[in-house]
């Protein structure tokens, strides 16, 4: 979706270029086209994501989406256009593609959003949900879609809402994550409590110690079933049986990759700052929970992460989307989003 405004700065380029090159004597086919690509490549790359980026997906078709303070923020492998730039004002947070291919998007403010490829759906309190401001989606073994909230969690069946509270038993409405796992059990990551919910009653999550987990931001199941919790206890591991320790330092995301190394945006007590770090597969399977150390930044925090098809690994930031292929970590909207 390119604005009325972004079209007429593109026609005027191309008057420009035409002008110029007619004037020049310069009319080649390939000047023209070398000077047309330059130009869309300027417009498409405006569309960058360059402020907070909280959460980045890839859907099955392989595009990228960015949920950022700017909005949804879509790239196809050459240029990014923000979609949601003519449909709301409010900063974007989380985002998901569901198993029919749809893309939902979650705001801070003007409820989610679903998206089929065509068409917008917005879905508020007005319908149902328990609060507009929508800080995670997930989509359950049974394609219901949960909605974490700044007032609570919503399961979104198809066709209604059912809404869960502190009224409820949950321990907290301020919601950072959901997850379920193989038994079937939902796990809630609040600003309070993290709480087990086994459709019926909520439990407050206690490690081996019996010490409930607190501000948990983001969970994660591995493969081998796995749940990871991080937040301000540090990162654990779930095993089924009991709760493992890995870092005492504050952790705001992990992700698996499909080598099944696990990632993680923390605290660096080393660089006094942020870092993003890599825990190998193997090292993690003989026990060893020492991590690598991929960048380091004390300027600023980072958040979801993802690994492309390609195996670059994205990275949400204060100011955008950062990218790394496996040597190098660069600002993607400094490579004016160059592969």
């Amino acid at each position: 979706m390119i604005s009325t405004y972004k079209y007429s700065q593109l026609f005027t380029v191309i008057f420009i270029i035409v002008l110029s090159t007619s004037r020049t004597g310069q009319n080649k086919t390939d000047l023209l086209t070398s000077q047309l690509n330059s130009a869309f490549k300027y417009l498409d790359n405006s569309q960058i994501p360059s402020s907070i980026t909280r959460a980045i997906k890839q859907d099955r078709k392989r595009n990228i989406w960015f949920a950022s303070w700017e909005g949804i923020i879509q790239y196809n492998g050459q240029s990014f256009t923000n979609l949601t730039a003519e449909l709301s004002s409010s900063h974007f947070f989380s985002v998901l593609e569901d198993r029919k291919g749809n893309m939902w998007f979650g705001s801070l403010g003007s409820g989610v959003y679903r998206y089929d490829g065509k068409s917008f759906q917005n879905f508020t309190t007005n319908e149902g949900l328990v609060n507009n401001r929508v800080t995670n989606i997930y989509e359950d073994k049974k394609g219901n879609i949960w909605l974490g909230t700044e007032g609570g969690a919503s399961c979104y069946d198809g066709k209604s809402f059912r809404n869960f509270t502190t009224k409820e038993g949950l321990a907290h409405n301020d919601i950072n994550t959901i997850i379920e796992d193989d038994t079937g059990r939902f796990w809630f990551g609040t600003r309070g409590d993290a709480c087990f919910y086994n459709g019926k009653t909520f439990t407050t999550i206690t490690n081996n110690q019996g010490i409930s987990f607190e501000n948990v931001r983001h969970m994660m199941k591995d493969k081998e079933g796995g749940i990871w919790l991080g937040g301000n206890d540090g990162l654990w591991r779930y095993d089924g049986i009991e709760f493992n320790q890995v870092t005492a330092q504050f952790v705001g995301y992990v992700y698996e990759d499909r080598r099944g190394n696990v990632w993680t945006s923390s605290e660096s007590a080393r660089a006094q700052g942020w870092a993003i770090s890599r825990y190998d597969q193997q090292s993690l399977a003989k026990g060893k929970t020492t991590a690598i150390e991929i960048i380091a930044d004390q300027a600023g925090m980072f958040f979801g992460i993802l690994e492309a098809t390609d195996g670059s690994i994205w990275f949400g930031s204060l100011n955008g989307a950062y990218r790394y292929d496996g040597h190098t970590f660069s600002d993607f909207k400094a490579n004016q989003g160059q592969k």
